[in-house]
């Protein structure tokens, strides 16, 4: 599957705002939005206007970058809110946020979702005991995510911890710091998704 290699900063200021894609970096002052919080590019500081299709493609690829999710998956995604019972939208978000991947971020086991994929795709995760190398396992309710036990023990890894502990955990998570795992306690309701993404827009972009 193609993914994109390029300078993942020029997304944020494409988008006009953090999306927190190089870890470290995004809470620091070196932050690219920060410095030239307009579009890369030579045209980059002219004005626009955007339609209605602007607006609503530019929330999907907001979201899409956000989670790191290549086209073709996130419109799958999204036909998978759609059969869902509930908020088409709102199922999208939940599904998002399932991904082994964002998990992994956002318990603190990696600096940003780039990273928190290769490790994930490296194998340094298990989920229910049972190590999972896939990035785009979607997790359910009562799952549990644990750094495998070689990988305690690299130095590389320590520093990956260590660096990001003091992340604040989603409540719908259950983080034990010391056994070096997190408990889904339940899937996210939208108050608690904390994602720049207008869903609705998305919704808007794909209904047509």
């Amino acid at each position: 599957m193609a993914r994109y290699t390029g300078a993942v900063c020029r997304l944020c200021r494409r988008e006009g705002q953090k999306l927190f894609l190089k870890g470290e970096r995004c809470y620091s002052d070196k932050c690219s939005v920060g410095i030239r919080a307009y579009a890369p590019g030579q045209h980059g500081q002219g004005r626009k206007k955007s339609s209605e299709y602007g607006l609503q493609l530019r929330a999907k690829q907001k979201a899409r970058r956000f989670y790191g999710v290549q086209e073709g998956q996130f419109y799958h995604y999204f036909e998978l809110a759609e059969r869902k019972q509930g908020i088409t939208g709102e199922n999208l978000l939940q599904i998002l946020e399932s991904r082994l991947d964002n998990v992994v971020y956002r318990a603190g086991f990696a600096s940003s979702r780039a990273e928190a994929r290769q490790l994930v795709g490296h194998g340094h995760y298990e989920v229910n005991g049972k190590r999972v190398d896939i990035a785009s396992y979607l997790l359910r309710a009562g799952d549990v995510v644990s750094v495998c036990e070689k990988s305690k023990a690299s130095e590389k890894f320590k520093a990956v911890i260590e660096a990001n502990g003091a992340r604040p955990v989603p409540e719908w998570m259950d983080l034990d710091r010391d056994a070096l795992s997190v408990k889904v306690v339940a899937l996210p309701e939208r108050n608690q998704i904390d994602a720049p993404v207008e869903e609705q827009l998305i919704v808007e972009f794909y209904s047509k």
